[in-house]
């Protein structure tokens, strides 16, 4: 199995490799997610954010489900418990939620508890201001009310995170939830429209989409169609910005990078790549390098410990 990964792992790698020399603006940040899901994953994890810390990135974000989805309590005490060890991270750090970390906390094993009640204790946490703000966390634009959506960008390149769930997007459980998940995908979209803006400015050189679930077949039974919306969002992106567009997500636990977006004659959007993290049981993070001298502008290297 070892022989095999290394082989996965070269082929996906070749992308990065190429023959000319990093642009001056180069840089490259870290991404993981999907973990730790166990005492054992914690082992690991925590060897993980050493062989983070080794590389020279210019940030770091997890993109959710810090927990398992089953057996683990949404808890403060956890959601300390794991903010303290986000930040051995040296590099600067942001958390994106994932659906395990507050949309299935209604599960019986989980305590059956609120999911609004748990999103509000997880943003009071991981995205508290005054005393309590992290002084890792990177630099960046927060959206009013929805702080875990933030926005910033570095080498002409345009960072967006967005709240969007696994599980369904937390819809179809209550009409509470439902009415928190419409006012979230409009949030959503309208940061996104925020960040298509920046990045359409001339000399801005593309925009990176960050946030926890897979809309092409998101975990916890969830139904297609709830994504159209932010995938529809996507497609007008990357047409109207004509530029290099990469969507980064987890939930699936299927590491990949791919181009499954298509146009109206079910041809793949050029310049609109989509990257998958690891995640449980594998316990693993992707290097990925912004270079404007690459045509590409995005590359990814996969890293198993």
């Amino acid at each position: 199995m070892r022989t095999t990964w290394r082989a996965l792992l070269a082929a996906l790698t070749l992308s990065g490799c190429a023959a000319y020399p990093p642009h001056p603006e180069a840089f490259s940040f870290g991404i993981f997610g999907d973990a730790p899901y166990n005492e054992r994953e914690l082992h690991r994890f925590l060897e993980l954010i050493e062989y983070i810390n080794v590389e020279p990135l210019a940030f770091v974000l997890h993109v959710g489900d810090m927990k398992a989805g089953t057996n683990a309590p949404c808890t403060d005490a956890l959601y300390l418990e794991r903010r303290q060890q986000f930040e051995r991270l040296k590099a600067p750090f942001h958390f994106v939620p994932g659906d395990n970390d507050w949309v299935d906390c209604r599960r019986p094993t989980n305590g059956r508890m609120d999911p609004i009640e748990s999103l509000g204790r997880l943003r009071s946490v991981f995205y508290a201001d005054g005393p309590l703000a992290s002084p890792k966390a990177i630099a960046g634009e927060r959206q009013p009310a929805y702080p875990e959506n933030i926005r910033w960008s570095r080498s002409r390149v345009v960072f967006v995170t967005l709240n969007v769930q696994g599980s369904n997007d937390n819809v179809g459980f209550n009409a509470a939830n439902d009415a928190g998940r419409a006012a979230r995908l409009q949030a959503n979209l309208a940061w996104l429209a925020a960040a298509v803006r920046e990045a359409g400015q001339p000399g801005a050189r593309g925009m990176v989409v960050i946030f926890h679930a897979n809309p092409f077949g998101a975990s916890g039974g969830s139904k297609p169609q709830v994504y159209q919306p932010v995938l529809a969002a996507l497609r007008d992106a990357a047409r109207a910005l004509g530029k290099p567009v990469a969507l980064i997500h987890g939930d699936t636990h299927h590491q990949r990078v791919d181009r499954p977006f298509t146009d109206a004659d079910g041809k793949p959007i050029a310049n609109l790549v989509r990257m998958e993290t690891f995640g449980s049981p594998w316990v693993g993070w992707v290097k990925v390098t912004v270079d404007p001298g690459d045509p590409e502008l995005f590359s990814f290297e996969p890293r198993l410990p």
